[in-house]
């Protein structure tokens, strides 16, 4: 699960012209979900949303305090091309993101758990699925990337390390194969010359 959480003077979300959230100071977040989310996630992200500390203190002091700490309000915006991938050609790749039909359920049970931590009365949203205009004053700015996997859904494949594991031996035996054949053509040519210098000798007495 991933985040993008900006700190906000104000921030709002419009739907067809018409504003469907907004909130004053706080925090605005977008959220994605994988395919591969679990509750632990949700629990990871909704908690560093509500505890990471990117205001003052009274004193003026930077990075002292938190969201739920200051009593602040929060927009959650669902946003599926946070899995958007890059790396071959030019349209992303949205394949990581969960579907449709799971995403909206874990945004609303992510939202439910937000407001269980917090107070839903302080928690906005946008329209799931919908095509959606977000403004807002960043403050700062400050802006997070935040992700419950530290950035990376990748598997251990057993299959896959034993067939890396295979090639790479492979390659080093040829290397190993190759050497050993230059050394024997080596050895090969010097007995060569040695038996090329002794006829030689043998000529000229």
């Amino acid at each position: 699960m991933r985040a993008v959480l900006q700190k906000v003077v104000q921030a709002s979300v419009t739907v067809n012209s018409k504003v469907v959230g907004q909130i004053g100071k706080g925090v605005c977040v977008l959220v994605g979900i994988n395919k591969d989310d679990t509750r632990d996630d949700m629990e990871y992200i909704a908690k560093k949303i509500l505890g990471v500390r990117i205001f003052d203190d009274d004193e003026g002091n930077m990075w002292k305090k938190g969201t739920q700490e200051l009593g602040l309000e929060v927009l959650c915006i669902s946003q599926f091309t946070l899995y958007g991938k890059t790396t071959k050609g030019t349209k992303p790749d949205f394949h990581e993101a969960m579907k449709s039909n799971g995403s909206r359920q874990f945004f609303d049970d992510f939202v439910e758990r937000l407001g269980q931590l917090y107070d839903r009365s302080k928690i906005a949203t946008g329209e799931f699925g919908a095509m959606m205009q977000v403004s807002l004053v960043n403050d700062g700015p400050v802006t997070l990337q935040l992700d419950s996997r530290k950035f990376t859904y990748d598997k251990p494949d057993p299959a896959l390390a034993e067939k890396l594991a295979a090639k790479a031996a492979a390659k080093k035996q040829r290397q190993n194969g190759f050497t050993q054949n230059q050394n024997q053509n080596q050895n090969q040519n010097q007995h060569q010359n040695q038996n090329q210098k002794s006829l030689e000798k043998v000529e000229t007495s």
